[in-house]
């Protein structure tokens, strides 16, 4: 069926590093040459309940291209190909072209509370806090169009609800799914090589 809304998952960069312990030496996230602080996880379709997955198995392919243009805000060819085959396919869109336009379009409407950016030292807060940061800098966006994830009681990423065209919107489910934790733990930005 069509899907009412799209949640935008804006991962915690260094959480992930952190969680892959040694692994983390071969990803392209977390030892490249840029650090990353949010990145886009993805941006899934959903209905009022639930939401729907693996539309098309086999996925249409993806271009090495598209892979490769989006590594500057999913910073993993994997991560990219996964969210198509898994998400994309279900969006509605005829291509994953369009898709990624789409993840764009959504990024782009976010702007990322500077108190994230270049974070040098570990940081604890509340998740209401992390939510209130997004809500004073983004106009129109409350914490009802939004969830915040945690796990091993480290920031895992801000959720945002998306109206199909794009504006914000309240999303009971998301915000309900939120991390239930006093506070929660920002791992700093790794520095610039």
């Amino acid at each position: 069926g069509e899907i009412d809304f799209y949640v935008l998952a804006l991962s915690w960069s260094p959480s992930f590093c952190e969680a892959l312990g040694e692994r983390s030496a071969r990803s392209m996230q977390c030892a490249g040459d840029r650090p990353f602080s949010f990145v886009v996880h993805g941006l899934w379709p959903q209905f009022q309940r639930g939401f729907p997955e693996y539309c098309q198995v086999p996925a249409p392919r993806i271009d090495n291209r598209t892979v490769n243009g989006m590594l500057d805000i999913m910073p993993a060819p994997g991560l990219v190909r996964h969210q198509w085959e898994k998400h994309g396919t279900c969006s509605g869109e005829r291509s994953s072209n369009a898709y990624f336009e789409l993840v764009r379009q959504a990024r782009a409407k976010i702007r990322i509370p500077s108190e994230f950016e270049g974070l040098t030292q570990v940081r604890t807060m509340t998740p209401a806090e992390v939510e209130d940061a997004f809500v004073r800098v983004n106009p129109g966006l409350t914490t009802e169009m939004m969830g915040v994830q945690c796990a091993d009681r480290r920031l895992r990423e801000v959720r945002i609800c998306l109206g199909r065209d794009m504006n914000f919107i309240a999303c009971q489910e998301v915000d309900r799914r939120s991390c239930r934790r006093d506070r929660v733990i920002l791992p700093p930005v790794r520095a610039a090589r």
